[in-house]
């Protein structure tokens, strides 16, 4: 059969949630278009329920991952990398549809997509050692700070970055024991989508990462306000939303990784996704746990802390 008589097959986009690949339960979809306004798919629209789902799913992971050796996320982190690096074609045909880039432009936002993964998966059993120490105190005792990660973080992807921004801000979340919800970008969801379908394949364990498409507006309240989540990334919100959200997660004292200040013209402030990403996403959500322990012949038999 010719190429001209073959009917095409559309791929079918889903969410994310617990490992599996559920439809919207509201059975809501919307027209993702490029950036011609020419038709790419039809993303589902979560729904608030969805996003309770999520939560319930990333507070069951939490305890398996947060539990894990920093050394077996850095493997598993990886292991994403690689996975990425095997459909590099299918990415780079989303990332030039959905931003408007060539493809020579979309393949090199792929390329440091990839290597993002690789550079978080290497900082799984490095950041410990920068964010804790032991202190000095009066007495004898060893007194110890060590990170541990918050709980479940809800993420709001960047708008404008629907690749190399969604992982720049998914991959720090995991890489310290976090789980999280993603709001993918409203506009350019396809590749947030289909990164699901790869983390379903990388040794991520089910509920780790959660990935929603839709509103965003609409997704981040519920997860602002919701009890079970325990920090949120406002990255893809704007001025406005995100001072909204900001005030309903104080309600449960959530930790709140802010957006960068808008611009003097009231514009949202760009981000360059391309640069070093630096350790600050590592450490916003992370508390710190302090031991006392005494030294000599009592802490060497084994007092308590």
């Amino acid at each position: 059969m010719s190429d001209q008589n073959r009917l095409g097959v559309f791929k079918t986009y889903k969410l994310y949630v617990g490992g599996k690949f559920p439809r919207s339960e509201s059975g809501r979809v919307y027209e993702v278009t490029d950036s011609k306004g020419a038709w790419l798919a039809n993303a589902p629209q979560s729904s608030r329920k969805d996003a309770r789902d999520a939560v319930v799913a990333a507070r069951k992971a939490f305890g398996g991952w947060s539990g894990a050796t920093a050394y077996n996320r850095g493997q598993v982190l990886y292991r994403v990398a690689e996975m990425l690096e095997s459909r590099k074609e299918q990415f780079v045909r989303e990332v030039a549809a959905s931003e408007g880039l060539s493809k020579s432009k979309a393949a090199a936002v792929v390329d440091a997509a990839i290597d993002r993964w690789v550079w978080y998966a290497g900082w799984t059993d490095k950041i410990g050692q920068i964010s804790g120490g032991a202190n000095p105190v009066a007495g004898p005792f060893f007194n110890l700070s060590t990170p541990e990660p918050t709980g479940v973080v809800a993420v709001l992807a960047p708008q404008e970055s629907s690749l190399l921004g969604l992982v720049s801000v998914i991959a720090p979340v995991i890489a310290t024991g976090n789980t999280a919800v993603v709001v993918a970008s409203a506009d350019a969801p396809l590749p947030a989508l289909s990164l699901g379908e790869v983390l379903a394949t990388s040794d991520v364990p089910g509920g780790v990462v959660n990935i929603l498409s839709g509103a965003t507006a609409e997704l981040a309240a519920p997860l602002a306000a919701h009890q079970d989540v325990n920090g949120i990334d406002l990255t893809g919100a704007g001025a406005e939303l995100a001072k909204e959200l900001e005030i309903a997660a104080a309600d449960n004292l959530k930790r709140v990784l802010r957006p960068l200040p808008a611009e003097a013209d009231g514009s949202a402030a760009a981000t360059d996704w391309q640069a070093a990403p630096g350790t600050h996403r590592l450490t916003a959500f992370l508390e710190t746990k302090t031991v006392w322990h005494p030294t000599g012949a009592l802490g060497a038999a084994g007092s308590s802390y």
